[in-house]
C-alpha cells in the first residue's frame, strides 16, 4: 500500500478489523527522535487510518509548517 492509498482510505468502507489500534500502539521514547517516527509507524502500519478502540480515526494533516501548540495559542488568543 503506498502512501497515497493510505491517505485515501474511506473510513465509511474500510474494514476496521483490519486497522491496529492505537491503544496497543507503544513507543520507545528513549529512541531518537526518528527512530521513534519509524517505530510508530512500523507499529500503527497506517498513520492516516486506525483504530481507538471501537472507533476508527482518519487522519490529515495540512501542508504547514506551523505547530499545533501554535494553532493552540492563535486560537486560546483569539478568545
Amino acid at each position: 500500500m503506498t502512501i497515497t492509498d493510505m491517505k485515501n482510505i474511506d473510513i465509511r468502507t474500510v474494514d476496521p478489523s483490519t486497522l491496529v489500534d492505537i491503544k496497543t500502539v507503544k513507543v520507545n521514547t528513549d529512541l531518537p527522535v526518528e527512530e521513534r517516527k519509524k517505530d510508530f509507524i512500523r507499529q500503527v502500519k497506517n498513520p492516516y487510518c486506525f483504530r481507538c478502540g471501537k472507533v476508527v480515526v482518519k487522519m490529515s494533516f495540512a501542508d504547514t509548517t506551523a505547530t499545533l501548540e501554535d494553532r493552540l495559542e492563535n486560537y486560546f488568543r483569539s478568545l
